[in-house]
């Protein structure tokens, strides 16, 4: 899935001259944490966030918006003032996992999406990124987690996909995560039933040992 079909398109927009009670007004109006900063070619030239609106402004100011006294004081402030010039993008060419990492490894709260030209096509969000993934794994519709230790090896995932299958079962998703023994893998299978003891005997008695989903915490996860 590419970012171009699970970004924001139609995106509030500033330019540097806006001023940042405008600017205020604008995120608590939509409901929105970034504001993506363009030229008259709609060209990004910077992001503004709500931390940026929040550093600048006092305390006593989110407490009485109506100060008029405090908003003189920064009535010249603006978003050129305190915005993050030439953010970081991403191509809508870029898949969502793309996206993901790269969210992760900057750590922002979304990212512009612009064309070769550096003109604004959209904006991908934590909240984005989120209803893709649901959308992906299948887990909007109501179903059960299971979990497998399988062994790495050609044909392995196929037998339990099969033996899945046999018993008239769907699948939302397969997760494969790493485990703590290099030839082993944790496989995640969201499967769309709720009645799922039979299908555990069954993998039970083909020798595959189960997982707790449950107990699946991330920092067990291997660190390399």
């Amino acid at each position: 899935m590419f970012v171009s079909q699970s970004m924001t398109r139609e995106v509030i927009t500033v330019d540097k001259e806006t001023g940042i009670f405008e600017v205020h007004e604008k995120m608590a109006e939509h409901r929105i944490r970034h504001l993506p900063v363009v030229d008259a070619d709609n060209r990004l030239i910077g992001i503004v966030t709500d931390r940026d609106v929040r550093s600048a402004l006092p305390y006593s100011l989110f407490n009485d918006p109506a100060c008029e006294e405090g908003k003189e004081k920064l009535a010249d402030l603006t978003v050129g003032n305190i915005m993050t010039v030439d953010p970081r993008t991403i191509s809508p060419g870029f898949t969502i996992q793309d996206a993901l990492l790269l969210i992760q490894e900057i750590r922002v709260g979304a990212l512009p999406v612009v064309d070769e030209n550096n003109r604004l096509k959209g904006i991908i969000s934590v909240r984005d990124l989120l209803r893709a993934f649901i959308n992906v794994l299948g887990i909007g519709e109501p179903g059960t987690l299971l979990g497998i230790l399988l062994e790495e090896g050609i044909g392995k995932m196929k037998e339990i996909v099969d033996a899945i299958t046999e018993e008239n079962v769907s699948f939302g998703s397969i997760l494969v995560a790493r485990y703590w023994d290099e030839n082993k893998r944790a496989v995640f299978p969201y499967l769309l039933t709720q009645n799922v003891a039979h299908i555990k005997r069954k993998l039970k008695n083909m020798g595959y040992t189960l997982l707790d989903p449950m107990e699946w915490y991330l920092d067990q996860l291997p660190k390399k």
